[in-house]
């Protein structure tokens, strides 16, 4: 029986990926009464068959993200990628997407948090792009086991800052202990210091943000980043 969300209709996903994000969104499904009825990992074994699912979500190395792409659009499965550091390669994963016909979901980061963090940061950006005696930065910091620096969030980030000043904006980067994730964009003077702060606790908001990604992408066919999503949201709210 099909699952009725506000955002579309989900039966049965299927993980690429069984790592810790994997594992994650695994646990989130089933709280949401989601059926798991495949997993796809090379190291940690595989259960199930892709196209089974109606949906799937990729949390796996960069390198394979392509691939991953492909194997969707052969199944004819919808599909949701978590994976960053490939980004060079999306106009191959957008050819890829619209010869199969098939809706796919990409964002530097699911969190719900994060995604409005970019709104307030480009608003923020704005303001103070007025002001020469603020200069602005970026910082993030994550997990030794991360492998992209600077992070998929960080660039997003530091796009929408540059957007604003039409320069580079200096960037820095920490890979250390088990950090979930530390996004930070300032505005430094002499006088003060302004900073916007998102500091992840677990990984369970991007388990939550790929799950909302997945019921709405079931029905749909096209290339959409998750703030596409996050827009439409804010603009259904009353």
């Amino acid at each position: 029986m099909l699952r009725t969300t506000d955002y579309g209709l989900i039966m049965k996903i299927a993980l690429i990926g069984y790592g810790k994000m994997g594992q994650m969104v695994e646990q989130a499904a089933l709280r949401e009464g989601i059926e798991v009825v495949a997993v796809l990992d090379p190291v940690a074994g595989s259960r199930g068959e892709l196209k089974d699912a109606d949906v799937c979500i990729a949390f796996t190395e960069p390198n394979a993200a392509i691939d991953n792409i492909k194997a969707a659009g052969d199944a004819r499965i919808a599909m949701v990628v978590g994976t960053t550091g490939w980004y060079d390669r999306l106009d191959e994963a957008r050819a890829l997407v619209e010869a199969s016909g098939i809706g796919f979901v990409y964002g530097s980061n699911f969190s719900v948090g994060v995604n409005l963090m970019f709104k307030i940061a480009g608003y923020a950006a704005g303001l103070f792009s007025h002001f020469p005696s603020h200069d602005p930065f970026i910082e993030e910091a994550h997990h030794k086991f991360k492998k992209d620096a600077p992070s998929g969030t960080a660039l997003s980030l530091k796009k929408l800052v540059e957007a604003e000043y039409d320069r580079d904006i200096p960037t820095s980067s920490t890979r250390a202990g088990y950090i979930p994730g530390r996004h930070s964009v300032g505005f430094d003077s002499e006088a003060d210091t302004l900073t916007i702060n998102h500091t992840a606790r677990s990984r369970a908001g991007f388990a939550e943000g790929a799950l909302l990604a997945a019921r709405w992408i079931v029905g749909r066919k096209g290339f959409f980043e998750f703030s596409e999503i996050i827009e439409e949201h804010l603009r259904r709210a009353p």
